[in-house]
């Protein structure tokens, strides 16, 4: 019996996903819903790091998808597809966004720089992929459009999240903190940068910089 024959379709990617080396979610965006919920799509995550994180390939099929990945000190990043999508596609997406990270960090892709610059990595995903469909495999037009949303801003001058996780929420739009602001999540992203222990003063000085910011966003919406 032949195979039905499959409409060309322009939304190629299903998923981009970010893991550190223990295999926990740093940033992943997903684009329709082959795993509607966050329980899912973790446990999805965390069989796919399972699978390909000791491999030196860079292709695999799993759970019906296609995933091509990379890693790099220790992070691992994926590109999924259909089962039937063509893997250079993929692949063109997953190299185009780890060459844009590699020139907005300087050369320098690990854990600790991708954090302190997500706002340039939200910004980067958005450029090569929109709901699924790929806009750009050229890694050195990604770099410019990030800088000229950026206003030319180097992004390790945009960066306002070092040492402080809150000023990171407000980055991305999204604040839910813990009491003792131990970690915060930050569209999906579980950002475990603050100490525990710090003194009340230092909470108060975070806090009081959220609510500035808050205050000139409503501002600056009013005038809109």
């Amino acid at each position: 019996m032949d195979s039905p024959i499959l409409e060309p379709s322009l939304y190629t990617v299903k998923a981009v996903l970010i893991l550190d080396n223990d295999g926990d979610r740093l940033y992943a965006k997903y684009y329709d819903d082959t795993y509607p919920t966050v329980k899912e799509q973790k446990a999805f995550e965390k069989n796919i790091f399972n699978k390909t994180h000791r491999t030196d390939s860079e292709i695999a099929l799993l759970e019906g998808l296609t995933v091509v990945y990379k890693s790099n000190i220790d992070l691992f990043f994926y590109v999924i597809g259909s089962s039937h999508e063509n893997e250079l596609m993929l692949m063109a997406v997953l190299n185009c966004l780890f060459d844009s990270l590699s020139q907005m960090l300087r050369k320098n892709v690990e854990k600790r720089a991708l954090l302190e610059n997500m706002e340039g990595l939200f910004l980067a995903v958005d450029e090569i992929v929109d709901g699924g469909v790929i806009l750009e495999s050229d890694p050195q037009q990604v770099v410019h459009r990030v800088a000229l949303r950026g206003d030319d801003v180097p992004l390790t001058e945009q960066t306002v999240t070092q040492n402080s996780p809150l000023k990171a929420c407000f980055i991305g739009g999204v604040v839910e903190a813990n009491q003792r602001c131990s970690s915060v999540d930050v569209l999906g992203l579980r950002y475990s940068g603050a100490d525990p222990s710090s003194s009340s003063k230092h909470l108060d000085s975070e806090w009081a910089w959220l609510d500035s910011g808050l205050s000139h966003l409503w501002t600056l919406t009013g005038r809109l």
